[in-house]
């Protein structure tokens, strides 16, 4: 049973903002206070961008990155480093891989060579193998197309330290402009090394049975999908339908430009592999040819995301992660320190619902052990503009808020976040027209580029619920939303002028039903 709770509505929603304003004008916040995120991983200091060579080895998550370490923008690549016992909280390790004569260190991936397939170590260690793109710059400058190879390192002491294979490149460029961003992963289920990499407009497949010596299999992807930018960052794995023992195959594709609300985005692909070429499954086939691009995620910052290697059996997930930004203003944004964070460490799963296949994805359950406290808002009905927390309550710089909606009604749902000096961002869907949006038009900072909130971010609603499950995730200057346990998921970043303060919820015609809401607030001193 529903208990009528108004909590503060009406007039007393902007008395609620003046009384912040005495408070707030306090009190100064420089950019690392304000900006830095809690639980995102960002450097210490300088640029960062792509996610690389993931993998799990000893109870360790290792995390490389692009990075530059002489400037807050892009620069000649080298490979950062961190690791992290739980995938949420990270070290800074030293630089693992810097350029050479065979240019930049572009992105890449990382395996455990159990068995020593590739002959790399002695005795009983097991060689941890990169593999990246060499990005040649002088090749590049001459004009010439073959300015990107695929070169090779392996480690012996588990990621800390690493060594350049004398024989690269193992994977000579063919012809190809935009050849890059090798994702190695093993197959079990043809016995093999497979490695996708992205080919300007299309994706190619290779194997191998030591990692040193790779035989081209096929292509896949011209004409088929998103292809307003050129491919990058690809990912390739077979996974099991959620509560099934069917198999699928996903390939994972970013794209530069043409997102799904702009700049860069992650696509997908679901189908079969039979060792050599991958197919579109025939269900989703028809589905994509209808929709144009299938999205991990529709908010404008989640790019060339991967995942993890070397995952444990006795664990099972996939564990993605992707750079929270957009190349439409990643160079610019107001933090002058560092460039750049990740998202959270998310679960993907693969779902089946009346023959349609969706990638779905959650936060780690990791993020658990950090709750330090909790309100428990329960069931209730609001009328009219609510505010549902202060900070009076809680610590705003980081929380996990989880609730339902209750009968849903062909209305706007907004819920909102918002500070004494009128920054707000806004999300929520409207059931009349069919989307989800996010809205960070007025969210604090945006005159660092034309391109960073000129409209408001939507996802399609394509389906009818009566009922809907909402997470968000909020830390700082990011936001992360999953709607229906991860079906639609909006990733988006924001730069307050001051702290948040408050969490709203309003409806345009009916009462809101809310139920369970609960909002945890996330403790990482």
């Amino acid at each position: 049973m529903f208990i009528s709770l108004i909590l503060l509505t009406g007039c007393k929603v902007k008395q609620v903002a003046e009384s912040m304003v005495l408070e707030q004008n306090k009190l100064i916040f420089n950019e690392e206070e304000l900006y830095r995120p809690k639980f995102h991983f960002t450097p210490k200091q300088n640029w960062m961008n792509d996610p690389n060579g993931m993998f799990y080895l000893n109870g360790n998550y290792h995390l490389f990155f692009q990075y530059y370490p002489d400037s807050t923008v892009w620069g000649p690549m080298h490979w950062g480093h961190a690791i992290s016992t739980d995938l949420v909280t990270w070290k800074e390790q030293s630089i693992a891989l810097f350029p050479d004569e065979k240019g930049y260190i572009f992105s890449g991936s990382a395996v455990v060579d159990i068995n020593n397939t590739s002959g790399f170590a002695g005795g009983s260690k097991k060689p941890v193998i990169a593999m990246f793109t060499y990005h040649n710059p002088k090749l590049e400058k001459e004009g010439k197309i073959e300015y990107q190879s695929q070169g090779i390192a392996y480690s012996l002491d588990e990621g800390m330290t690493w060594t350049k294979y004398v024989g690269n490149p193992v994977i000579k460029n063919p012809g190809t402009k935009d050849f890059r961003d090798p994702k190695m992963s093993w197959d079990p289920i043809h016995n093999q090394w497979n490695m996708v990499l992205a080919a300007g407009d299309k994706s190619m497949f290779y194997n191998s049975k030591n990692l040193k010596d790779w035989k081209y299999l096929s292509t896949f992807g011209k004409d088929i999908g998103s292809h307003r930018g050129i491919w990058e960052c690809p990912d390739f794995f077979p996974i099991s339908v959620d509560g099934t023992n069917e198999i699928k195959w996903i390939l994972i594709q970013s794209v530069v430009a043409g997102g799904p609300n702009g700049g860069t985005g992650t696509q997908y692909f679901i189908g079969d592999f039979d060792g050599k070429i991958f197919t579109l499954d025939t269900t989703f086939k028809k589905e994509l040819k209808a929709e144009k691009a299938m999205w991990i995620d529709f908010g404008r910052d989640n790019y060339a995301g991967v995942t993890w290697s070397n995952i444990p059996a006795t664990d099972g997930r996939k564990l993605f992660l992707g750079w929270m930004s957009n190349w439409e203003y990643a160079e610019k944004v107001p933090t002058n320190k560092w460039r750049s964070s990740m998202t959270i460490v998310r679960e993907l799963k693969l779902i089946k619902n009346e023959n349609q296949y969706r990638i779905v994805s959650q936060p780690v359950k990791e993020i658990n052990n950090y709750i330090s406290k909790s309100i428990k808002k329960g069931d209730f009905i609001i009328e009219g503009e609510t505010v549902l927390v202060t900070k009076s309550e809680l610590d705003f710089s980081s929380l996990d808020i989880r609730f339902k909606i209750k009968n849903i009604q062909k209305d706007i749902y907004t819920f909102s976040f918002f500070n004494a000096v009128g920054d707000s961002l806004k999300f929520g869907f409207n059931n009349k027209e069919k989307f989800f949006f996010l809205d960070r038009t007025k969210s604090g900072n945006l005159s660092f580029s034309d391109r960073f909130a000129p409209i408001i971010s939507i996802a399609p609603i394509k389906e009818e619920f009566k009922n809907i499950d909402i997470r968000v995730l909020l830390d700082k200057t990011s936001i992360e939303i999953f709607y229906n346990n991860g079906k639609t998921v909006m990733t988006e970043i924001f730069f307050p002028q001051k702290p948040i303060e408050a969490f709203s919820a309003k409806s345009e015609n009916f009462n809101v039903e809310i139920v369970g809401m609960t909002i945890h607030q996330l403790k990482f001193d």
